[in-house]
């Protein structure tokens, strides 16, 4: 679950803390609008915390505010299940009150399912990223302890409320889940890693695949596989098609088949072959006539 905590005073934040030695960097690009601040409220397990900090560095994200962790902090299980975002945890601070966590963010969103009885806008994760983007101040995201959420409280310091659309019986969702699905639509707008891009080659000019088309046609023509010649325009028709789109048919598949099995010498026609543009043999097509 995920939401946020309402408070009265501002204390002055205490030092973040470093958790173990650090195996990972991240720098994010030049944006005009400052990453998002990803504060959990309450978190109750360091394992859970150790995740969140891992869905955010995925993600782009490295500033983690905690709000009165459970089992105090540094939590020397939160270390493992980071499973590399060392530097979110080492920047980690921590903080008495939610209003203390946010006092320098201009805009604050809490994370919940729950109505919690406070009027609040509601934005999707995708909505609420995009006004994140657009707003030139510092956003904080507020996520509530893992077995509760954000209390009524906490709902009520923020200005909108993100709800994930989910399945309406069973709405549960862990606090990394949770942080993860926000962290992604933040991440759209950003220049992250992205899968290496394969430049295509450049299709080619019609008069070489025609050419291509018109050798394929001779040597079919050759190994006999035209039959019967009723049917030759409507076969080469179909030849035509799949070799100049991509995503095969069954039947051009069945098409190719034929093909290959007439120029491996296993389709040879006991009449004797006729001139190009007459019909010997279609492979075994039920393709019907027009």
């Amino acid at each position: 679950m995920i939401d946020v905590t309402h408070g009265t005073d501002q204390p002055t934040p205490s030092p973040s803390v470093r958790a173990e030695r650090s195996r990972s960097t991240f720098v994010t690009p030049p944006s005009p609008t400052p990453p998002p601040v990803i504060v959990l409220v309450r978190p109750q397990l360091g394992e859970n915390i150790g995740k969140a900090a891992r869905a955010m560095l995925n993600f782009g994200l490295v500033e983690l505010r905690l709000v009165a962790p459970r089992d105090g902090w540094p939590n020397p299980q939160a270390g493992p299940a980071a499973s590399g975002a060392d530097i979110v945890l080492e920047q980690a601070a921590v903080y008495d009150t939610v209003a203390a966590a946010v006092a320098d963010c201009t805009h604050v969103y809490a994370t919940t399912v729950r109505k919690r009885g406070v009027t609040k806008p509601v934005a999707t994760p995708e909505a609420a990223a995009r006004a994140i983007h657009a707003d030139p101040g510092r956003a904080a995201i507020l996520f509530g302890p893992e077995r509760s959420g954000l209390e009524t409280d906490d709902v009520a310091l923020a200005r909108t409320i993100i709800t994930v659309p989910i399945n309406p019986e069973f709405g549960s969702l862990n606090l990394a889940q949770a942080v993860i699905l926000v962290a992604y639509e933040w991440s759209k707008g950003q220049e992250l890693a992205q899968p290496p891009e394969t430049e295509m080659p450049l299709p080619a000019p019609q008069g070489e695949l025609d050419g291509m088309i018109a050798q394929l046609d001779d040597m079919l023509v050759a190994a006999n596989f035209f039959f019967p010649p009723a049917r030759t325009e409507t076969v080469r028709r179909t030849l035509r098609t799949l070799l100049t789109k991509p995503g095969w048919s069954a039947q051009e598949v069945r098409t190719m088949r034929g093909v290959l099995a007439a120029l491996d010498g296993r389709k040879a026609r006991r009449s004797a072959p006729v001139e190009r543009g007459e019909f010997i043999g279609d492979g075994g097509l039920d393709e019907t006539l027009p």
